[in-house]
């Protein structure tokens, strides 16, 4: 093993110290968030972002405190997904007042910071996770029972700084029935455990689609690879979301609070028992 540098950031080889001396970051003292979960995929495209709302939305409906911190910060879709316009604003110092739903879901993104909702985000890694940096601790989110972090696809710098940087409880792991899939979520497992992140689990998407006559489950994606992949991970496979046209249509525009998916509830269930 080359020699460490205590530079995690620049080191690529697997270190038993990973992790392990990194210094936390705290937020502002006028905060109090009691749990941070990370939802990650090594790959894009599995609905990451829409099981992040979905899990969001949904504890929030069982009367939890919830904001969502939107990591994506080049491609961010969780405004679009519950109908949010407009620009972030601020105490003229340093907090940042995050975008209140009318259920009350507290939600930051870049996005909110853009003059115009199609403008990109042309920046380097070290400018992407100093944001996600601030918006952890500059956000004014007073009191949280629960932050989720919807993280960018990858392995990359805002993952790493994540990982490194937050006080993360545990991470949610993302993916869709395809081997492809599948062999690129295990980079994002193995990187959770390489930085010694606690995995609650894993979430397949688009797991099946439901025969609405006789409701048989149809694998249009291919047979379903996530109890192996768990059982062979050794992590918790928390369960399969079916594909529902519907959503995609209440996620277009920008009514993810009205998905009612039953499927979801085991899913908050045991997310609840595991931080408690």
């Amino acid at each position: 093993m080359a020699e460490c540098t205590h530079n995690c950031e620049t080191f690529t080889e697997e270190c038993e110290s990973r992790g392990k001396g990194v210094q936390k970051l705290e937020t502002n003292s006028l905060n109090k968030i009691k749990h941070i979960i990370g939802v990650v995929s090594g790959k894009g495209g599995v609905g990451k972002s829409f099981v992040t709302s979905l899990i969001a939305s949904s504890l929030n409906k069982k009367g939890y405190k919830v904001g969502i911190l939107d990591g994506d910060i080049t491609g961010p879709s969780i405004p679009k997904a519950f109908n949010i316009h407009g620009s972030l604003e601020g105490d003229g110092h340093s907090l940042i007042f995050p975008y209140e739903t009318k259920s009350g879901l507290k939600i930051v993104s870049s996005n909110l910071l853009l003059p115009n909702e199609d403008d990109p985000i042309i920046w380097r890694g070290t400018l992407i996770s100093s944001l996600l940096s601030q918006f952890y601790v500059d956000v004014l989110w007073s009191e949280l029972d629960y932050l989720l972090i919807d993280m960018p696809p990858g392995t990359g710098d805002v993952t790493l700084t994540a990982f490194q940087s937050i006080p993360l409880d545990g991470i949610v792991v993302v993916s869709t029935p395809q081997d492809l899939v599948g062999l690129i979520v295990k980079k994002a497992i193995n990187m959770a455990k390489m930085m010694n992140v606690n995995i609650f689990g894993l979430i397949e998407n688009m797991s099946y689609v439901s025969c609405p006559n006789c409701h048989e489950k149809i694998e249009v994606f291919g047979k379903s690879r996530a109890e192996e992949i768990s059982k062979n991970e050794n992590i918790k496979f928390l369960g399969a979301l079916p594909l529902v046209s519907s959503n995609a249509k209440n996620i277009d525009d920008g009514n993810v609070e009205n998905i009612e998916l039953e499927e979801i509830n085991p899913i908050i269930d045991e997310l609840i028992s595991l931080t408690k």
